[in-house]
């Protein structure tokens, strides 16, 4: 997705057509751009990172991954650690334990202190992993699940395309009223309204996923004939703002489950 994954061009599988040669640029690729947001992280109540002048480095094939400048982290709350890790693009990186109180996260916080040339920007600025804390706020919003990427959109449009669902082979849905869900870097989704969906067969799983772009997800079993597709339908009973169209819809995937697309 974006930049750096699905068909983006900083990843290994970039598509679309361009005006200039990439022959002599590195297949892995970097990107280290500003990011103005206020960013805190807290433990226990306690803040050890406020930032506003952090970064988002792109890099070919991962999501984007938020530095920020050392004097921004609480640097009571590290102490340091003897692991070390190489990288072929950035160099060699050190770490730092994260301590507050009783709660401590092993190798939370690593930096370059001698990045290689091609990335020599990274000097000065740290990197904290998102579950070695217990809160992310950008500006004064909490964040839930991994870093929103600017270059990533959720465009969610009504249709009169014709969709048909089935799951083993058996038409359980239909519809010609779709919304259609479209998201940097992957293929075009439709959401069904559950009248458009074959009655008694669907029972509400206990899987839940959260995406930070449109929300948190509830999963559906279906129930076809004898045979049972566990969590191949799910919905967004309180979508995000950009997806807030496909509220009280069903999307559908997994195994068995075929979607034909006007």
């Amino acid at each position: 997705m974006t930049l750096t994954l699905g068909s983006g061009p900083f990843s290994g599988n970039g598509a679309g057509a361009i005006n200039f040669s990439l022959d002599d640029a590195p297949a892995h690729r970097l990107l280290f751009e500003d990011y103005p947001r206020r960013v805190r992280a807290l433990v226990g109540g306690h803040t050890v990172l406020d930032s506003t002048g952090g970064k988002l480095l792109f890099e070919t094939d991962i999501p984007p991954v938020y530095y920020l400048p050392v004097e921004d982290l609480d640097g009571d709350s590290l102490e340091e650690s003897e692991h070390t890790t190489h990288c072929p693009f950035k160099g060699d990186a050190s770490y730092w334990h994260l301590r507050v109180g009783d709660h401590l996260a092993e190798n939370a916080v690593w930096l370059y202190p001698d990045p290689l040339p091609a990335a020599g920007w990274l000097e000065g600025y740290c990197s904290l992993y998102t579950d070695s804390v217990d809160l992310w706020l950008h500006e004064d919003e909490p964040v839930r699940g991994h870093l929103r990427d600017p270059y990533h959109r959720v465009d969610v449009l009504e249709s009169s395309r014709r969709v048909t669902v089935k799951a083993g082979g058996q038409t359980i849905a239909e519809s010609d009223r779709p919304k259609m869900l479209f998201e940097t870097g992957l293929p075009p989704r439709p959401y069904l309204l559950r009248a458009d969906v074959l009655p008694g067969i669907l029972s509400a799983s206990e899987t839940t996923t959260h995406c930070p772009y449109k929300g948190t997800a509830g999963y559906w079993d279906l129930h076809v004939g004898d045979e049972i597709f566990e969590d191949a339908a799910w919905s967004y009973e309180a979508p995000l703002t950009e997806s807030l169209k496909v509220g009280d819809h069903l999307s559908f995937d997994g195994e068995g489950i075929e979607i034909e697309l006007s």
